[in-house]
């Protein structure tokens, strides 16, 4: 075969087939690689014959004339249209608003630049598309919080720790709206909290929210349901069930036991669903316009967790790429039959994202009625389970037989293999990149941010063969511009702040993309600091990027100051003796350069009292005097809490 043609299809896909590692050093991917990635992608290569068929199919679909669903452009800037259409072709672009605007290609083909910020539809020579005009911008911190240069502050919570008597196992919205009273109250201007994303409600030992079902819909085990039908309902269906001393029994655990949670909470969810449709109860219009309102997508997403219960009732594959053909297609004739039979299990699923979807409106609600300028910031997963909902429902736009992960470094020679699907690139452009617009508003809905993780995926993703390790995979190129623009046009719409997790290896110039459009990076107390354990002054801090002293993978401040992960590492045998030794000393004289950092506050350290609090107030005043518009400490419930947690001041 030939290694030329194999590499000239590999970089025609997007493949990066050279890159540099997190070393510094130059990578080749292997043909054998690139072969099983390309398959992955829909292109097959494993012989001359094909390769060749595959790059004639790629290079007839990129040097066509046929127009695209959707282009994107920025507000002020001409459009090239000259692929498509001959100089001074006359156009007709209804506007959103219901405007007609009429226009005239240049002499060079080139749209002007004179159509406002929206998605529009553009008519030239009996030919359409949508195009997506995206402001300078994301809404930004600034524009949240009304100063022209912002030092807000907020709490970061993983939910399901935020725990209250009577939760029933782990952490609700009732908690994360108790939460947003209290903290709004003493000044803050957000609340970033983990993901929410749609688990699978039949396989409740998935539990991890960066690998969901869907990254469109939300994991219904956090709704609070006495917020929505009144806790004389919830207290009904749960003595109905007969699981009132379980439940509590759940809530005194040390750790969380989330798949006896999650049955119990899902046996209480189904006897207040049988009461709230034999009833006449006064929210069933309600419910009836949020079906509607959610249209197909939500209709698909609960045939899928219908089917999911069946074919765990009978013992069959969960995996829908397994599932006989009728069953893998959401459009086929006896998936409409089972709909009509299952219509009463199809309403449940549906009743339960109603639920969690009021309920999270009302968490955003007291966080803004109590001053927050910015309210919940979401948490947006990298990509979905290849084997779920959003795969499923989605199958032209993601990629199900390729994981991702990260290539091997320095922390991790092996690499990471995440077992989630990303994306395809190639999908997204075919079909006007309508799978990423409705998940970035499925996810804007109710916040006032998204904190995108692993932001370098819009840029490009390490992609692996299903079934290979994760040094077998190569780097998949996206088109960051286009979804930047998105990305833009949609914060702007719901006014709603953009943080991009950029830890890790990041590509020239992504960060500057995302400064210019006001996407807030994320700077880590712990990990700014040299070799040498010298941690960054605060002078040296950005002003484009959010400030936090640890995040949701990292020990807190005051475990890693104890040396508490090192503890855990050796206890799961991660690290033997040595190994955990030489790691002591490493972390002590890191706690070292970070105490030196934090001295040269003569407000530090003047108390007489537990060294690690001090490090931690000394800490958090630290980023507070970065120029970081946006500081984020992580927030820890105390244990045994009342249903009114306390919040410090900052």
């Amino acid at each position: 075969m030939s290694d030329a043609q194999l590499e000239l299809l590999a970089n025609r896909a997007g493949l990066a087939v050279d890159w540099i590692d997190a070393n510094g050093r130059g990578q080749k991917v292997e043909a054998r690689v690139l072969r099983a990635v390309l398959a992955g992608l829909g292109h097959p290569a494993d012989n001359d014959l094909q390769i060749a068929d595959s790059l004639k199919q790629l290079q007839q679909s990129q040097h066509s004339r046929h127009l695209p669903p959707l282009l994107t452009v920025d507000v002020g800037q001409g459009l090239d249209l000259a692929r498509y259409f001959a100089p001074h072709s006359p156009c007709v672009l209804l506007l959103e608003d219901g405007a007609e605007l009429a226009l005239q290609l240049d002499a060079q083909s080139v749209l002007p630049g004179q159509i406002p910020v929206g998605y529009h539809k553009v008519a030239i020579h009996h030919e359409h598309f949508t195009l997506a005009v995206a402001p300078e911008h994301c809404y930004s911190v600034a524009d949240a919080v009304d100063q022209p240069t912002p030092r807000a502050w907020g709490l970061s919570v993983q939910l399901y720790s935020l725990r209250r008597a009577g939760d029933g196992g782990f952490g609700d919205t009732q908690a994360l709206e108790d939460l947003a009273r209290t903290a709004a109250e003493r000044g803050a201007d957000a609340l970033a909290i983990s993901p929410l994303h749609a688990m699978f409600s039949c396989d409740p030992q998935r539990y991890s929210p960066y690998s969901p079902s869907s990254r469109l819909f939300l994991n219904s085990l956090y709704a609070a349901p006495g917020a929505i039908l009144g806790e004389r309902a919830w207290r009904s269906a749960i003595e109905a069930c007969g699981l009132g001393e379980h439940l509590q029994e759940l809530e005194q655990h040390p750790l969380i036991d989330w798949t006896q949670v999650a049955l119990a909470k899902q046996q209480v969810l189904r006897a207040l669903y049988e009461g709230f449709c034999h009833g006449d109860h006064p929210l069933h219009q309600d419910f009836a316009s949020y079906r509607q309102s959610a249209g197909q997508a939500l209709e698909n997403h609960c045939r899928f967790e219908a089917i999911l219960a069946q074919r765990t009732t009978r013992g069959e594959d969960l995996d829908w790429r397994h599932w006989p053909e009728p069953w893998r297609n959401p459009q086929s004739p006896a998936l409409a039959r089972f709909a009509e039979e299952q219509a009463h299990e199809i309403g449940f699923h549906a009743f339960c994202q109603w639920l969690i979807a009021r309920c999270l409106e009302r968490a955003q609600s007291a966080a803004h009625s109590g001053g927050m300028g910015i309210g919940l910031i979401a948490d947006l997963a990298v990509g979905a389970d290849g084997a779920g909902s959003q795969a499923w429902s989605r199958q032209d736009q993601l990629l199900p037989a390729l994981t991702v992960g990260a290539p091997p470094d320095i922390l991790n020679h092996q690499g990471q293999g995440w077992g989630i699907a990303a994306f395809s690139p190639e999908g997204l452009q075919r079909h006007g990149f309508s799978a990423f617009i409705e998940m970035l508003r499925a996810n804007f809905a109710h916040a006032g941010g998204l904190r995108i993780d692993h932001v370098m995926g819009l840029q490009r993703l390490w992609v692996i063969p299903l079934g290979a390790p994760p040094c077998e995979g190569a780097y998949l190129e996206y088109p960051v511009d286009d979804l930047l623009r998105l990305l833009t046009l949609e914060s702007h719409r719901h006014q709603a702040i953009v943080l991009g997790e950029d830890l890790g290896t990041v590509p020239d110039g992504l960060r500057e993309k995302l400064a210019a459009r006001r996407i807030l990076g994320m700077r880590v107390l712990l990990f700014e600091q040299d070799h040498g354990c010298h941690f960054k002054p605060i002078l040296d801090w950005p002003d484009d990027a959010l400030a936090t002293t640890s995040t949701h993978d990292l020990p807190t401040l005051n475990g890693w100051w104890q040396g508490r992960d090192i503890d855990w590492n050796l206890r799961l045998g991660l690290v033997d003796e040595h190994g955990a030794r030489q790691w002591r000393e490493h972390r002590q004289r890191e706690r070292n350069g970070l105490r030196h950092a934090l001295a040269q506050d003569p407000q530090n350290f003047r108390e007489p009292c537990d060294e690690a609090d001090q490090v931690v107030d000394a800490s958090v005043r630290f980023l507070g005097h970065t120029r970081a518009p946006l500081c984020c400490c992580p927030w820890k419930m105390p244990w045994a809490s009342t249903s009114r947690p306390t919040c410090p001041a900052p």
